[in-house]
């Protein structure tokens, strides 16, 4: 299945936004759905970080799947887990 991830996101002074649909495994979706996609948006979100060569002032200011979860917190707190 796939789900919409909205990321705001703050680097070289700068905030942006970049949205996108992406893959998670149906069962563990159906499991839990939050935690599924603050993963997918972490990985998604290194991608960012390397692609646009962050700055030290990079930072998450929201996290959105499927127009209105918002997961901000559960994200910043996957880097941990990983």
């Amino acid at each position: 299945m796939y789900i919409n991830i909205k990321v705001y996101l703050h680097s070289k002074g700068a905030n942006f936004m970049q949205s996108g649909n992406f893959p998670v495994p149906n069962s563990e979706f159906k499991k839990d759905p939050d935690c599924t996609a603050a993963i997918a948006a972490y990985e998604w979100i290194q991608q960012i970080k390397i692609s646009f060569a962050a700055s030290e002032d990079f930072r998450i200011d929201q996290v959105v799947y499927n127009e209105d979860n918002n997961i901000t917190e559960l994200v910043k707190k996957v880097n941990s887990k990983i």
